[in-house]
């Protein structure tokens, strides 16, 4: 009998030290349950070897935060904006991960190479405009990290509209191929064309509603893009506000371009601007086909801002 009592104590012992044996890492104060089971897959896939940390203790961490879109709607000017604070690792380039199929097939690891190393209280943030668009991408951002914040940055669609055409338009100039007018593509039949892509893209409230699907409206936050051209930091204060962030970022980091004619950051001593991309003049249109796209959109803009529960200054 005393044998048997003496052998169930050690079993428990041996129980025990195990279980203190199992590395974990320790749970952030204040952290979601999303967010804990993001970092527990980041470090699943880390140890499976598919990232390693580097030397100094930083280490690659799946996304907490993502600027899905709009296209043409200030996705970058975001994105360096909040890289002004020393708590956000953000990725470089447009990953494309959750719309491209030779992308998503790749798996969870793929992505999390694409990540920026960062440090353990770093917030990690990706941007990708299509992801607004996209029918599939709510639920598989959802499916990584159901607690994940989303940010969005929405300009007028008009002007939207505009800066889509705008940027293409540029693209074939520079390989010295032809493209039609703005009016050829915004045009058909005598009316406005509504099959035209960049319409679409600028129905906040159809690809909005996709997103409500799978994330309460508490998840996103919606930067005003017209203002953050022209007041940027109010537009930063709010976003920290909504990633927890402390406020680090200051007016002094922004200061006006007249050269360019918009706003530059100020990092550091470092000035920097925006690629000569950015801000492009838009091209003439005719003053009736914009008061055609101002009435296609004005329907359009109510059930958004009804959606939303707040308006915005658009046309």
């Amino acid at each position: 009998m005393v044998t048997s009592t003496a052998a169930l104590l050690l079993g428990a012992v041996l129980l025990v030290a195990q279980l203190q044996l199992v590395p974990s890492r320790p749970a952030t104060p204040g952290a979601e349950p999303g967010q804990l089971e993001l970092a527990r897959r980041g470090a699943t896939l880390q140890s499976e070897g598919q990232e390693g940390a580097a030397p100094n203790g930083s280490a690659q961490q799946l996304p907490q935060t993502i600027i899905i879109g709009v296209r043409k709607g200030g996705t970058r000017a975001l994105l360096e904006m909040l890289s002004l604070h020393p708590d956000v690792a953000a990725a470089e380039n447009e990953v494309h991960f959750f719309d491209w199929e030779e992308h998503y097939s790749q798996g969870l690891g793929w992505y999390l190479g694409q990540m920026p190393f960062s440090s353990p209280h770093q917030l990690t943030v990706e941007k990708t405009p299509a992801y607004f668009t996209s029918p599939k991408v709510p639920e598989r951002v959802h499916s990584m990290n159901p607690g994940i914040r989303l940010l969005l940055i929405l300009r007028d669609p008009s002007e939207r509209v505009l800066s889509d055409y705008t940027q293409v338009f540029y693209n074939h100039v520079q390989k010295h191929k032809p493209y039609p007018s703005i009016e050829e593509f915004l045009v058909r039949d005598g009316r406005l064309n509504v099959g035209y892509k960049a319409l679409n893209r600028s129905l906040y409230h159809v690809h909005l509603q996709n997103w409500l699907r799978f994330f309460p409206l508490r998840r996103i936050h919606i930067v005003d893009g017209d203002r953050l051209i022209r007041d940027p930091f109010p537009e930063i204060q709010k976003v920290e506000r909504f990633l927890k962030l402390s406020p680090q970022i200051n007016a002094s980091n922004f200061y006006f371009n007249k050269t360019k004619g918009f706003y530059c950051l100020r990092d550091g001593g470092r000035d920097r601007c925006l690629h000569e991309s950015k801000g492009r003049a838009h091209p003439q249109v005719d003053p009736r086909l914009l008061n055609k796209l101002h009435e296609y959109f004005h329907e359009p803009n109510k059930k958004f801002f009804e959606l939303v529960g707040r308006t915005f200054d658009w046309h």
